[in-house]
């Protein structure tokens, strides 16, 4: 599993990092960051709540 952000699209609003935070992490400068593209597959479904989540669907999975 990869993980995809669009940050043209993202307004790092950090509903991804609530969902996900050892993937995803929004930090003082107001920019989200993506601790690990390649996350385990145990960590799945926390990343799928993450792309449900997002309000500009800047997220994606790639298999």
């Amino acid at each position: 599993m990869r993980v995809v952000v669009d940050f043209d699209l993202c307004e790092s609003n950090a509903l991804c990092m609530a969902a996900a935070p050892e993937v995803f992490e929004v930090r003082d400068d107001d920019f989200l960051y993506v601790l690990d593209e390649n996350p385990p597959e145990e960590l799945r479904s926390k990343v799928e709540l993450a792309v449900q989540r997002c309000p500009k669907q800047a997220i994606r999975i790639e298999d």
